[in-house]
């Protein structure tokens, strides 16, 4: 799996990048994912993922996580047949350190686990769960606790 991870708020140390990646890969690889799949993280500020929420999901403050999932297609979008040879986009997932801080707090765990979890979560989305219902959201949080837990980041 191709990952590029972009930390804009320069706050993350190089051992947080470094776990992140190896998440993504692990994620990739539990979820038999394609080796040529590409996906992108960025971790910004309160202040940028709050101007994304307002622009994309229309609301106006700021939240922990947003992805932006290639993979899905609107009523109104057809399936464009692409070379196999290139890389499949998965999307895009972004982290607010901010708000990833404040809930590590919150939730008395360390903010490593905070941004794991944030991760999987929008990883999760990239593959097409939500949490738009009572069951799709047990579903999912029950994998996002088990792909953590899997990987070594359990609640501290």
């Amino acid at each position: 799996m191709i990952v590029d991870i972009a930390d804009q708020t320069n706050e993350l140390s190089a051992e947080s990048i470094s776990l992140i990646e190896r998440l993504i890969h692990f994620l990739a690889k539990e979820e038999s994912i394609p080796d040529r799949a590409e996906v992108s993280v960025n971790f910004v500020d309160a202040k940028t993922i709050q101007s994304l929420n307002l622009q994309y999901r229309n609301i106006d403050e700021p939240t922990d996580v947003i992805s932006f999932a290639m993979q899905e297609l609107s009523d109104e979008e057809m399936m464009i047949q692409t070379d196999e040879s290139l890389p499949l986009t998965l999307g895009d997932i972004i982290i607010s350190v901010d708000q990833a801080k404040e809930q590590a707090t919150t939730y008395n765990h360390s903010l490593t686990r905070e941004l794991g979890f944030l991760t999987v979560h929008g990883f999760l989305h990239l593959l097409g769960y939500n949490h738009l219902t009572k069951e799709t959201e047990q579903e999912m949080f029950t994998k996002q606790e088990h792909l953590l837990q899997a990987f070594g980041l359990e609640r501290s």
